[in-house]
């Protein structure tokens, strides 16, 4: 843990296409015990994203502004200002923002595994794709080095 003691202490916005993430508190700054960003997401946002599940932390969201529509295994949760979910680890989910205002959420990971890194590493890999989708299997290899899995397609068969 960080010897000090500071207000948004990780400080950082990190531009993701139109989502914006802005992290607050990061494992460095709680002795690993969580990570702390605000996501930011336009109106009308369908996120291109793919399902995944944590397999290292849980993800406890609170709805500031406007709506997400998270779908937790296979569930559809509009979660709005005041609301709050946890996904628990190994739970599949993806967000979209089908609403007509932007959207704003609190985002907790306990413990503090996911931070800015993970964002920087995906946007690498969207830039390095020039406008293509990115390659499927450097993209499972970014989730998996910050704790995540990218969920098998409806259909595809299970390994």
């Amino acid at each position: 843990m960080s010897n000090r003691i500071a207000i948004n202490a990780s400080e950082e916005t990190i531009a993701l296409g139109a989502v914006a993430v802005r992290f607050l508190l990061t494992a460095s700054d709680t002795g690993g015990s969580m990570s702390i960003f605000e996501m930011t997401v336009p109106a009308g946002r369908k996120i291109p994203a793919p399902a995944h599940r944590n397999d290292t932390y849980e993800e406890t969201l609170y709805g500031v502004e406007g709506v997400l529509t998270w779908t937790i295994d296979g569930t559809p949760f509009a979660i709005g200002p005041g609301e709050a979910v946890c996904i628990p680890r190994g739970a599949v989910h993806r967000f979209d923002n089908f609403g007509d205002r932007d959207a704003k959420q609190l985002v907790v990971t306990a413990p503090g595994i996911m931070g800015p890194q993970y964002f920087h590493d995906a946007v690498d890999l969207i830039r390095a794709s020039s406008g293509r989708p990115p390659d499927p299997d450097a993209m499972a290899a970014v989730f998996r080095r910050h704790g995540m899995t990218i969920a098998a397609p409806v259909g595809a068969p299970s390994a």
